[in-house]
């Protein structure tokens, strides 16, 4: 005798639901902060040396830090729904919001990396003077 899938309410907030939805937002805040660590490495989320920047930080990398921080955890809640979702997609239990989940935080991840390197590599090169 198998075991019978009972699919959620529609209206429910199963805890599936609601953790696979934390977790694609969190991934989604990573990607954001990621992508505005890479694309304005001087700006207050970027990966610059943190003088003059405004960020307060003295580093410059807290975007780089919420980045990876918010990716890593975004695709650990999202693999741990999948793991203990009962059913397929649809029935409810949150199985396509983690996939999801894991997908954005695998790309926060990426984004925090780069601009990881990115930092590492223009704290590496000397600055030229443009004289």
């Amino acid at each position: 005798m198998s075991p019978t899938v009972v699919a959620a309410s529609v209206y429910a907030m199963s805890a599936g639901r609601l953790g696979a939805s934390s977790a694609a937002v969190l991934g989604l805040i990573g990607v954001v902060v990621g992508g505005l660590a890479l694309a304005r490495p001087t700006g207050r989320f970027g990966s610059g040396s943190g003088s003059g920047t405004g960020s307060g930080t003295g580093s410059g990398r807290l975007g780089i830090t919420v980045a990876l921080a918010a990716g890593l955890i975004a695709m650990g809640l999202g693999g741990l729904v999948v793991a203990t979702s009962d059913g397929g997609l649809g029935t409810g239990n949150g199985l396509g919001g983690a996939i999801v989940a894991l997908v954005v935080g695998l790309i926060a991840m990426v984004l925090g990396g780069l601009a990881l390197a990115h930092s590492r590599n223009s704290a590496a090169e000397p600055h030229r003077s443009a004289g």
